[in-house]
């Protein structure tokens, strides 16, 4: 068990001061993330931790024991540091690097016993790089070689593990599989962790509290739920954002927000049957990409109902947890009615939304096109007792385009919209061009 306290810590370089009065206490198995604009001291922040800049006010403590005030080897015992690049220009070995993680348990002229090297290979097998412990570290791949100095920092077997943006310079991929593998050993090592981020949804995900600086100064602090508010956001980086919370996770995650420049306004307009956070997304794409957008029927508390007030998006509502009535289906319906076509999102269905379901297959029958993204089985988020998956088979029925995944529709919407513009241009002409027999008037 091991407690790490910041204790109203101020940093300077040289006579310019980048931390004042810091101080947070963090405790073992925890996922701290810290967040904030370049240059508001997020990295001196690790770096006066890890006593590589003395605070010139303040302590940083560990178990209530100055970490300055302690030997670097002992330190070293309880403290591993993962940086943002790892530039190693020496051609070692995979398993050579991550030996170099006992330096603190051996003494100077001591070699590595059979215990170190069972511990190294441990810590390799942990974090998937034992396969590649004889290759050159030169000639492994980003992530290959992230994971070998995560090994190395888990052969020092420290209490506290420090990370500096670790997935900066990593593809999706790989950016995720070393976010699972950080987690993981916060969970079943009982880590204490504290990782510099600048990606606000990987942090949401992944940390269990969230602290955001600005100008050395902590803004907020707590739960990444209670902290990564579009208010704090905009607060600490200026920008505009929507937060919601991820359908499936529970998660809050960030949509930034920003006008294009020289927004082209599209023919089409669309009428969105979306819900539980499943529309915020394609309600930004859509605006963004110059489309008339309108939506409902949603509950006010509804997420997406958030972001279409936040994209000033005309929306159909009822209050909180009402079921949809007559008045919000028949303001629906006129949305419908005035739209070019209708998309239904992967939204759950049940007796309260049913009515939104029932607008599509009216709509269709009418003759707007309606497109279904069924990135989710209609059949997992029917709890309608099967009557939604009913109307998703006469919508199918009647001929509504079904599409995979949002990227699908907006390829299927250009293509729409440029057949449309064509349409207008023909008929512009046409009513342009004298007819058989007139005369030309001059």
């Amino acid at each position: 068990m091991v407690d790490l306290s910041i204790d109203g810590v101020d940093c300077f370089y040289e006579s310019v001061k980048i931390l004042e009065d810091v101080r947070f206490s963090v405790k073992t198995g925890t996922f701290l993330g810290i967040l904030g604009p370049n240059g508001s001291g997020k990295t001196t922040l690790l770096k006066s931790i890890s006593r590589v800049l003395k605070p010139r006010k303040g302590a940083i403590l560990l178990n209530d024991a100055d970490v300055y005030k302690m030997k670097t080897r002992e330190v070293a015992r309880n403290m591993a540091v993962v940086p943002q690049d790892s530039a190693i220009a020496f051609s070692f070995t995979a398993l050579q690097i991550v030996l170099m993680g006992r330096s603190p348990h051996l003494s100077r002229f001591q070699s590595e016993s059979e215990n170190d090297l069972a511990i190294a290979r441990q810590a390799m097998e942990y974090t998937g790089t034992w396969r590649f412990a004889d290759r050159l570290v030169t000639e492994l791949s980003g992530g290959e070689r992230q994971r070998v100095i995560i090994a190395r920092a888990l052969t020092q077997q420290p209490k506290i593990l420090l990370l500096d943006e670790p997935t900066s310079h990593l593809d999706i991929s790989n950016q995720l599989e070393i976010m699972d593998l950080l987690k993981q050993l916060c969970i079943d090592k009982k880590l204490l962790i504290v990782g510099v981020f600048h990606d606000f949804n990987l942090a949401a995900r992944y940390c269990d509290s969230v602290i955001l600086l600005k100008d050395g100064k902590i803004v907020a602090a707590g739960k990444a739920a209670e902290t990564l508010t579009s208010e704090s956001i905009k607060n600490v980086f200026g920008i505009d954002v929507i937060v919601n919370k991820h359908p499936v996770t529970d998660l809050p995650y960030v949509i930034p927000i920003s006008k294009p420049k020289d927004q082209q306004q599209r023919t089409l307009s669309v009428h969105l049957i979306c819900g539980a956070g499943t529309g915020s997304t394609l309600m930004k794409i859509l605006t963004d990409s110059g489309y008339n957008v309108t939506a409902g029927v949603l509950n006010v508390l509804d997420t997406d109902f958030a972001t279409a007030e936040f994209l000033k998006i005309p929306v159909a509502t009822e209050p909180p947890f009402s079921t949809v009535t007559e008045k919000a289906q028949k303001a629906n319906l006129e949305m419908i009615r005035k739209a070019s076509l209708v998309v239904v999102t992967s939204v759950p269905f049940g007796f309260g939304n049913l009515q939104n379901l029932e607008a599509a297959v009216e709509a269709l029958k009418r003759g707007t096109p309606t497109y279904i993204i069924d990135e989710v089985p209609i059949e997992t988020r029917d709890f309608t007792q099967g009557k939604a998956k009913a109307l998703f088979d006469e919508l199918k029925s009647l001929g509504a385009i079904f599409v995979t995944n949002q990227h699908e529709l907006l390829d299927m919407l250009h293509v729409s919209e440029e057949k449309a513009r064509m349409a207008n241009g023909a008929s512009s002409a046409h009513h342009l061009k004298p007819g058989r027999g007139s005369r030309k008037i001059i």
